[in-house]
């Protein structure tokens, strides 16, 4: 099966989608407090309009996949990784709501529990137990061709969403809905800057291998720095898999072995957490000794930062349950869909941290 990425750039058509609000659901951990008040445009998310396009995108005719009404349908969602951290429960929890609100006739879940045979094999029973759409949240970039293949052979559309997947668009899959990692790198750079005022040693507590976040969320991050920041020196990249033991466990062996760190850039909360703890562990002030930014935005980190123990956080909002249904809504109703729909994301800062507790996840 071939997995050429077609070239083609953002439609407009369907990217109307805007500002489709959700209430916060509670899905953090249970150790999370809520002290600040709601924050209701923490919870949605929109499309951004492209500012240029080309190509029809992707029409149910171009698919060839039958007519379904969503409230005689049979939906499948597909996790990628256990549900341990709060961007996982989170979006799991956003499909399942918006299925109910829908009025979806049934849902299928699965979890992969962060491996990949076990992601092909649960794309595979559902779509024998008649599975008739697929949400898709990746595991890898790459790897999920037979699942694909399955999913083409029965005709049933699938969308993925927060990570890529190299292959084509309107062929093996439906299309992306996510945000753009690049730029997340890049705003988690300029916040960086702010707080260190360019210079000092930061480490990078990099994502697990295999998937675009990382690779985007790194090379965004990097190239702003090297661009605007000449005198913050990256000192160290190393995964963290982004896991909270993991990043805590890299954060204590740099402390050894890199004792002149003055940031740490994680690229997802839960890392950054653990780098938290591991500093504080080793007898430092992170937000202060040692900065420390990072993308998510779960209510733990945000909380963190209203705390004055950590400097940034850029969003990753996982709530993409309005935004995937209104999408293939609009797709059996025969608007063409992009290749990419990209989502808009906040940022916290010092500012706002406390008055956004509430709208984290």
């Amino acid at each position: 099966m071939t997995t050429t990425r077609r070239s083609r750039t953002l439609s407009a058509v369907g990217l109307s989608v805007a500002a489709i609000t959700l209430a916060a659901t509670g899905c953090s951990k249970s150790e999370t407090t809520d002290n600040g008040g709601s924050d209701a445009s923490q919870a949605a998310q929109s499309a951004k309009t492209p500012e240029a396009s080309s190509g029809p995108g992707c029409a149910l005719t171009a698919y060839g996949a039958p007519k379904v009404d969503l409230k005689n349908a049979i939906v499948g969602f597909s996790q990628s990784e256990k549900e341990a951290n709060p961007f996982r429960i989170a979006e799991t929890q956003s499909i399942k709501d918006e299925a109910a609100k829908v009025g979806v006739r049934k849902l299928l879940t699965t979890n992969a529990q962060s491996q990949l045979s076990k992601q092909i094999s649960d794309i595979q029973d559902m779509l024998a137990q008649g599975a008739q759409f697929l949400i898709v949240a990746p595991l890898n970039s790459d790897g999920l061709e037979p699942a694909l293949k399955a999913a083409a052979d029965k005709h049933v559309p699938v969308l993925t969403i927060d990570r890529k997947i190299n292959a084509t668009a309107c062929k093996d899959y439906l299309a992306f809905l996510g945000s753009d990692f690049v730029e997340q790198g890049k705003r988690a750079a300029d916040a960086m800057i702010k707080a260190t005022g360019g210079k000092g040693k930061v480490a990078i507590l990099l994502g697990a291998s295999g998937n675009n976040v990382t690779t985007d969320r790194t090379k965004g991050f990097v190239d702003q720095i090297k661009a605007k920041a000449p005198g913050l020196e990256i000192v160290a990249q190393q995964t963290g898999e982004f896991a909270r033991d993991k990043g805590q466990q890299v954060m204590e062996q740099l402390i050894q072995s890199k004792p002149g760190i003055t940031a740490v850039y994680a690229e997802n909360d839960e890392m950054g957490l653990g780098a938290l703890t591991a500093l504080k562990g080793a007898g430092k002030k992170p937000g202060k000794d040692i900065k420390i930014v990072s993308i998510d935005g779960t209510r733990n980190a945000v909380q963190a930062l209203a705390n004055g123990e950590y400097n940034a956080v850029i969003e990753s909002n996982p709530r993409f349950g309005p935004l995937a249904f209104a999408t293939a809504q609009k797709f059996y109703g025969g608007e063409s869909i992009p290749e990419n729909v990209i989502i808009s994301d906040r940022a916290y800062d010092e500012a706002n941290a406390k008055s956004s507790i509430g709208g984290a996840y």
